[in-house]
């Protein structure tokens, strides 16, 4: 009995010099190593670029709450947390070793593939996508949907890739290829299209980037249309996924064709019609030639549990831009007050939203047969503001309003999904909303 009282003593005993351990973990402590556990697909020099924390450099949990924005927004993991225990000789107090620990989430998503456009409707269909590819953070996805409602009505198959980091650079990148066999009945024509599109964003100072876009879409019937664009953005958010606090700018200069009367004529011999012109143009007025220039601005701030969020999105496209690209609103990626239609249309647009959100569940992680992933719930409620013109500088005639209201649940991958009714005065009935990822992110490509 006597020998089991010892035991249990020195049990205790070290379990409290074990907590004591961990409890040292505090600001001014040296680091003198860090070490990484539970990266079992995910390459460690992703996680390492990410960190605050380093070593021979004093520990603050400030780092450690920014390190951790950090690492969620890599979409890679539904846990990060960190643990320490002392290091060093007596002579050297202050000293600790880090060890950052890491859930993976699920690397392979087989599933189907649904959305629903506020120009097609609901589509559904297969997706297969891979969000770590080689543990390098890098993301394929595969797609194909169609409208329900007749089936195969609508068609698209889309090609995703994408990664923050470029053979170990600061450069992101964002590569799409989409194929569109689908009857536009917002803007009245049929697009058959293929669209080429690669973005690129270099992190040169902590806050600041350099911005370019390059893309190629084929209309058929009607152009080609090549696209060059520079910027740069200021982000200043703490996470750019579910942004709690700080603000986002970025300005964009994108110019659309190469010319009308060469991309019509080129249309035309495409589809063996006869052209008759006095020069090797052609005198049809199918193609666009004009510059966008683009403002996007969003400011959050948390009191509690309460985010307040403004947003402005503005693109003012000075030129000659044809109907299949004139901008409309309506729906849950645009102006949530009505559903969209051929009367919403315009060639620049503004999109002003100012929305409270309450956390009703923090992010937690969860594990369903082996695959982690996360969730949270979030009840908003908002102001949105639509501005749509053609000509000149926008008035009264030009601007709608809306309240709206809904759940957003928050989830890897896709960010948030949302369920919100929307209501505007002008209209005077609710409509039911569902959307993906964010709406400022939705807003600036129509979820298509």
């Amino acid at each position: 009995m006597t020998n089991y009282v010892k035991t249990s003593a020195l049990a205790l005993l070290l379990a409290s010099l074990g907590l004591a351990a961990q409890a040292t973990c505090t600001d001014g402590t040296v680091v003198q190593s860090i070490r990484l556990e539970g990266l079992k697909h995910t390459n460690p020099r992703v996680v390492e670029r990410e960190l605050v924390n380093r070593e021979g450099e004093p520990f603050t949990a400030e780092k450690f709450e920014a390190e951790k924005l950090r690492l969620q927004d890599l979409d890679l993991f539904t846990e990060v947390s960190v643990s320490c225990e002392k290091a060093g000789e007596p002579a050297e107090p202050g000293l600790v070793k880090l060890t950052y620990s890491f859930k993976e989430i699920f690397r392979w998503i087989p599933a189907p593939a649904g959305k629903k456009t506020d120009r097609d409707g609901l589509m559904l269909g297969a997706a297969l996508a891979n969000i770590n590819v080689a543990g390098e953070d890098i993301r394929l996805e595969v797609q194909y949907r169609t409208t329900v409602d007749p089936f195969f009505d609508k068609n698209e198959a889309a090609f995703y890739a994408s990664s923050p980091y470029l053979f170990g650079l600061p450069l992101g990148w964002n590569f799409e290829f989409l194929l569109t066999d689908s009857y536009d009945n917002i803007r009245d024509f049929q697009e058959k299209s293929i669209l080429l599109d690669l973005d690129l964003e270099y992190k040169f100072l902590p806050h600041l980037s350099l911005l370019g876009t390059a893309a190629y879409r084929r209309l058929r019937d009607f152009a080609n249309l090549p696209e060059l664009g520079l910027g740069f953005a200021f982000d200043y958010r703490d996470s750019k996924l579910d942004t709690r606090d700080g603000v986002y700018f970025e300005y964009m200069l994108t110019h659309v064709g190469a010319g009308e009367e060469y991309l019509a004529c080129s249309a035309n011999i495409e589809s063996d019609e006869p052209v008759e012109t006095e020069s090797r143009f052609c005198n049809t007025d199918n193609g666009e030639n004009y510059w966008e220039l683009l403002t996007d601005a969003r400011a959050y701030k948390t009191f509690g549990r309460f985010v307040t969020g403004a947003t402005a999105l503005v693109r003012y496209r000075p030129g000659d831009v044809k109907f299949y690209d004139y901008y409309y609103h309506g729906g849950a990626n645009t102006f949530r007050g009505h559903e969209a239609d051929s009367g919403s249309l315009g060639t620049h647009e503004a999109l002003l939203t100012l929305e409270e959100r309450f956390v009703l569940l923090e992010r937690r992680a969860a594990s369903v047969m082996g695959v982690n992933f996360f969730y949270g719930v979030q009840l908003v409620a908002g102001l949105d503001g639509s501005l749509l013109w053609d000509k000149g500088r926008p008035g009264w005639d030009n601007y709608e309003g809306a309240v709206y209201g809904g759940v957003h649940l928050v989830i890897p991958a896709l960010d948030r999904i949302r369920f919100e009714v929307g209501y505007s005065p002008d209209r005077g009935e609710p409509v039911f909303y569902f959307g993906l990822f964010d709406k400022v992110t939705s807003s600036r490509w129509r979820s298509r």
